[in-house]
């Protein structure tokens, strides 16, 4: 299927690793130009060098990447804005980083949670509202937000599911109302995902036992899912195939049960 996206302007936040980067990797085998960001130069240089070798039939795929902590005021503004300059247009975005700091209730601090909802609902609203007149300004766009399972089930800890709960409701607020600019906004759900360096592989090494009754208990296909599974989602609904998909949010899980290998 041919998802039309050949030199369409793509921005990933958190694009140099894990989910954002398998979504980096697919949008650039579709022939679109992607713009990265991402806090640590040298992976974001390393990504980029192996991602120009993923466009369409052999073709070199044009990168742009942008060194900007996205949790500071004004950085992913900077990103969104360079990127755009770089590219002459913005068509596509994905509001990708996310994370969690602090403990549990008791454990955890106001600035715990103050950041934590800054790290993901907040990032993707600043994002997006830097996006939008660049987006209007090509004729209009899709955004995906990178969302998670533990939106609606729960999981310690509580404040990351918070979070992940109010990107999902910012994907269908925002869907209603940039429709009439052509901004199509929707949510993606991951749920536990195995991908090199990432937590699930680490628990994986360092608790084999555990992890394996994880698996056991929670995935009744035996597997974790995959950063190109979610990937693969995420690059159609940022298609125009998927042009009456908008306010939705799709969920990559697998079936899983609880979302997480420890306490409830």
């Amino acid at each position: 299927m041919d998802l039309h996206l050949e030199g369409k302007a793509a921005l990933v936040t958190g694009g140099s690793r894990g989910i954002g980067r398998a979504i980096a990797r697919r949008l650039a085998a579709e022939g679109a130009r992607v713009a990265l960001c991402g806090r640590d130069p040298e992976t974001l240089a390393r990504t980029a060098r192996d991602l120009a070798a993923e466009g369409p039939d052999g073709a070199s795929a044009d990168v742009f990447t942008c060194v900007a902590d996205v949790t500071q005021p004004g950085e992913v503004e900077r990103f969104v804005d360079t990127a755009a300059g770089a590219f002459g247009r913005v068509d596509l975005l994905v509001a990708n980083v996310g994370g969690i700091v602090g403990g549990g209730l008791l454990e955890s601090t106001a600035q715990d949670w103050a950041q934590t909802f800054e790290l993901n609902a907040g990032h993707a609203v600043r994002a997006l509202r830097s996006a939008v007149p660049h987006l209007t300004a090509s004729g209009g766009g899709s955004v995906v937000i990178i969302s998670s399972v533990a939106a609606v089930k729960p999981a310690p800890l509580a404040q990351y599911g918070a979070a992940k709960a109010a990107e999902v409701y910012l994907a269908a607020a925002f869907a209603r109302e940039l429709a009439p600019v052509k901004v199509r906004v929707n949510a993606v759900s991951p749920g536990s995902i195995l991908f090199p360096g990432g937590a699930w592989e680490t628990y994986s090494e360092q608790d084999p036992d555990g992890f394996a009754e994880f698996v056991r208990r929670d995935f009744p296909a035996g597997r974790l899912g995959t950063d190109d599974e979610v990937a693969d989602v995420v690059t159609f609904l940022l298609s125009e195939r998927a042009a009456w998909i908008n306010g939705a949010d799709i969920t990559v899980d697998g079936a899983q049960g609880r979302p997480t290998a420890f306490g409830y």
